[in-house]
């Protein structure tokens, strides 16, 4: 007499491991949001078999695929929200280009230890030596390391400024530019300021001072910064004592990349 089965469902073979019912545990991995791990479930459980592996090894394999995952779409996310020009990382600064940069002074802010300090960054140099690029770099790696970042050309920030110019003290802790860990404000110098955005701007980095860090990349050094604050010496001694206070300089001296790539192209 045939034996009948009396389950809930036939079970279901895993690339030759032993009979197991899988749906009902990916259930639960997907209950609990681990997505990934429920995907990559059946691939662990062969791959246990295959290699003969333990049952904590494999629960750790899950949960560490699980984690990567997960964090691999927070950076994602994070680059995104963060407005940081794509394709500019260390990985592909050209170091020997401008060899007025110590490649270790960068990877000493690529720890991010300025950022938990809460210390100005101020890149200076000509247009077109790498400051920008710099900034992003060390915000990219900010951003993997966990740190809420923002970037801002200085035009479009004193915009959206000047839009909440109005909004109380409460208020305005709660914008972007106001508390994330790493503001990096682009192109500062190319254009004065008028007096009502240079008070703008000293507000900005008077909140900001001792609570998140700032990187700025200007072409103007620090003597001439008058004359980008409307020429009010007095309000760019309060902005620039904030900033210097506790900060790290690089100034990057050297030739313009673009300019090399202008002239491969008309050679």
């Amino acid at each position: 007499m045939s034996s009948t089965n009396t389950g809930a469902g036939p079970a279901r073979a895993v690339n030759g491991s032993p009979q197991l019912e899988l749906d009902g545990i990916r259930e639960k991995m997907l209950g609990l949001g681990l997505l990934h791990a429920a995907e990559t479930l059946a691939e662990e459980l062969s791959e246990a078999v295959k290699h003969d592996r333990a049952a904590h090894i494999v629960l750790d394999r899950l949960l560490s695929r699980e984690i990567a995952a997960r964090d691999e779409r927070r950076v994602r996310t994070s680059l995104k929200l963060s407005n940081l020009p794509p394709g500019m990382t260390l990985g592909n600064f050209d170091f020997g280009f401008q060899p007025s940069l110590e490649r270790r002074q960068v990877e000493t802010l690529a720890t991010c230890a300025f950022i938990r300090e809460h210390a100005t960054l101020l890149v200076q140099g000509p247009p077109g030596v790498g400051k920008t690029h710099l900034a992003v770099a060390l915000g990219v790696r900010a951003i993997e390391q966990g740190f809420s970042v923002a970037f801002y050309r200085l035009d479009e920030l004193l915009h959206v400024m000047r839009k909440d110019a109005k909004v109380s003290s409460q208020a305005l802790k709660r914008k972007k530019y106001f508390n994330v860990s790493y503001l990096v404000v682009d192109e500062v110098g190319f254009e004065p300021m008028s007096q009502s955005d240079a008070s703008l701007f000293f507000r900005l980095v008077s909140y900001r001072y001792r609570r998140g860090s700032t990187a700025i990349t200007t072409n103007k050094s620090v003597k001439d910064w008058p004359g980008i604050l409307a020429g009010d010496e007095a309000l760019a001694a309060a902005i620039l004592d904030r900033l210097l206070h506790k900060s790290v300089v690089l100034n990057v001296r050297g030739r313009s990349y673009r300019l090399q790539e202008l002239e491969k192209i008309l050679k």
